[in-house]
């Protein structure tokens, strides 16, 4: 596992991401930043065309089942963009629209295929 690590850890939130190769990386999110924007930042390699904005499908994610229904709901537009996406699971999300809080602390996202960047 890689770690990514800074001076405040106690302070900040984890976010679990397992990449493409299945290699798990613990990140440090910010309360307010999209799951995607932490990947994207931190370089685990996402596809994340649209920059958050629900409009390409590149950051789909599997979210642990135990997260399921800890996070909110989808939106009926990110709903509508899953369904234009390949290997869409029940517990298949768009990263960008999961927005980081204190909550989400632990969060375990897995890279669904097709999430590659170019």
């Amino acid at each position: 596992m890689t770690v990514a690590e800074s001076p405040n850890a106690s302070s900040e939130i984890s976010l679990y991401v397992i990449d493409h190769r299945g290699q798990k990386h613990s990140l440090v999110a910010l309360d307010g930043w999209r799951a995607m924007e932490v990947i994207r930042d931190w370089g685990v390699g996402i596809k994340a065309e649209c920059g958050g904005a629900c409009a390409c499908g590149g950051c789909h994610v599997y979210v642990d089942p135990d997260w399921m229904y800890r996070i909110p709901a989808p939106s009926e537009e990110e709903i509508e963009r899953l369904d234009e996406v390949h290997r869409v699971e029940p517990n298949s999300r768009l990263c960008c629209q999961i927005m980081m809080t204190p909550e989400l602390d632990g969060l375990t996202l897995t890279l669904a295929p097709g999430s590659e960047p170019d």
